[in-house]
């Protein structure tokens, strides 16, 4: 019988600011949707979204757009990098992604997940934001999430992004956490 570990802590408002950022920015629908809770972790749906990769695929009849290749977000000081995004939206209205006013249900990263924002980061194989449940997941034989040199490592990390409570689990093995004492602020 394998052992089962996990961690439960909240989030810092910079690394969820990431991951909501980096994963919600892929357009201005996304962004609005999440708009109130951006402002309050500093980021700003006014910033340019730059979004590159080698191939888009925009499939309208099946609500989504396909990025593929060295995919890489930008916005302000936050960026998502990974082999694969793929954007699901709903087609309400003749809505299109194209027309920049569709409503992103899911987005869905894979192929070396990367998350950065300032001094945090985190990194897994592939991940999924759900707009509608404000639900963050990150997966990976490790995932790691950093701040500086506090590192903790697990193999899935599910956020809340509305309250950003983290959950870290290990499957099978253990949560390994790495804390440097320096990191503390001094009163």
């Amino acid at each position: 019988m394998s052992a089962r570990s996990t961690v439960f802590f909240k989030l810092s408002a910079g690394l969820a600011a990431a991951a909501i950022g980096a994963l919600a920015i892929v357009s201005g629908a996304a962004a609005q949707a999440t708009s109130s809770q951006m402002r309050g972790m500093q980021l700003s749906n006014d910033q340019p979204i730059q979004i590159e990769s080698d191939k888009l695929e925009i499939k309208d009849p099946e609500s989504k757009a396909i990025f593929t290749g060295n995919v890489k977000v930008v916005q302000g000081t936050t960026t998502l990098q990974a082999g694969s995004m793929t954007v699901f939206y709903k087609a309400e209205g003749g809505a299109t992604v194209t027309s920049g006013n569709a409503d992103i249900d899911r987005i869905e990263v894979s192929d070396r997940v990367f998350l950065s924002s300032g001094t945090q980061q985190a990194t897994g194989d592939s991940g999924s934001v759900n707009l509608t449940t404000q639900e963050l997941v990150l997966k990976g034989d490790r995932v790691v999430l950093s701040e500086g040199k506090n590192v903790f490592v697990g193999c899935q990390l599910n956020v809340q992004m509305d309250t950003g409570e983290a959950q870290l689990e290990a499957c099978g093995g253990r949560v390994q956490i790495q804390l440097d004492p320096q990191s503390r602020k001094q009163n």
